[in-house]
């Protein structure tokens, strides 16, 4: 993968309209925050792959939340593949993930398994929730798919009945480190008198115009942190008459546990119960599946 000597377009999420069409895109790219998540465990590389891309697609459906507390939740979870549990998700800009998984089956595979050989018979679920309204959407599809973007592109056909196009791609940059990219496209009509809604017709020739566009980009290009976001938009859909660039979002990694908060939810237990869970020196040792530190609280 090649990377210029600018300085490298990395963590932040730029999204994009293409009015005359009806659609709106998303472009994620992770670097230094895919690092720092991944550090905290010592993954193997099928593994680290498989939540590079469940990272990228939490960021990339996340910045769509126009509500700026709400949060996005990815969670992957099967009974019969090594993997048994991958949990992401976004809130505010801020991204974290795990995966839980049994290392002798994924010893037994190949170096490149595929998604039905990590999970098996497995599913995905997607949930939003709205920290405005309270409110909680959640859709569950399996994971029969090539991957996990394609799991997501079935959530919004099936759920959400928006045709959806998701492309990720992973690599690693000239100083060996992670780099991930995302592409998140959608065909949203506003349903105008004499158009026609769209959720009757997932072929429309706005969107097959749109995919056809989208379908050129490949991993590699997404993942390049030497082409800024703005050129990949660029380079897709420069014969477009107007092509909207909004806002980027800074991307974080976001952990939210602290001595703090996990002394607050300790407190909420009797005293009992909580002397139960202490070990022989009366301290309740915390562990935080997403960021791997252990936070240790002298019980009451």
């Amino acid at each position: 993968m090649h990377e210029s000597t600018t300085i490298p377009d990395l963590d932040r999420a730029l999204g994009f309209t293409i009015p005359a069409r009806q659609a709106r895109g998303r472009l994620v790219r992770l670097g230094p925050v895919l690092d720092a998540v991944l550090a905290a465990h010592a993954y193997p590389p099928a593994i680290e792959a498989l939540l590079a891309e469940a990272l990228t697609l939490a960021a990339l459906i996340g910045s769509t939340l126009k509500d700026a507390g709400g949060q996005l939740t990815m969670q992957a979870q099967s009974d019969s593949g090594p993997v048994q549990l991958l949990v992401c998700d976004y809130r505010g800009g801020e991204v974290r993930g795990y995966v839980q998984y049994d290392a002798d089956r994924l010893a037994e595979m190949p170096a490149d398994p595929t998604l039905f050989a990590l999970f098996g018979a497995g599913y995905l679920a997607v949930t939003f929730d709205q920290a405005l309204t309270g409110e909680r959407y959640q859709g569950i599809v399996p994971l029969d798919g090539d991957s996990l973007a394609d799991a997501v592109e079935r959530y919004f056909v099936q759920s959400e009945q928006i045709p959806t196009l998701v492309r990720t791609g992973m690599g690693r940059g000239a100083d060996g480190q992670c780099r991930a990219g995302g592409l998140f496209l959608q065909y949203l009509p506003e349903g105008e008198v004499g158009r026609e809604r769209l959720h009757a017709r997932l072929d429309h020739p706005e969107w097959e115009h749109v995919v056809a566009l989208a379908q050129t980009m490949g991993g590699d290009e997404l993942a390049d942190a030497g082409v800024p976001l703005e050129t990949l938009i660029w380079r897709l859909f420069n014969e477009e008459d107007e092509v909207r660039v909004l806002a980027s979002t800074p991307l974080v990694r976001g952990c939210r546990c602290s001595p703090d908060y996990i002394a607050q939810v300790l407190a909420k237990f009797p005293a009992e119960e909580q002397r139960e869970m202490a070990d022989e020196r009366g301290v309740i040792s915390v562990d935080c599946a997403f960021c791997a530190r252990s936070f240790p609280v002298a019980a009451v």
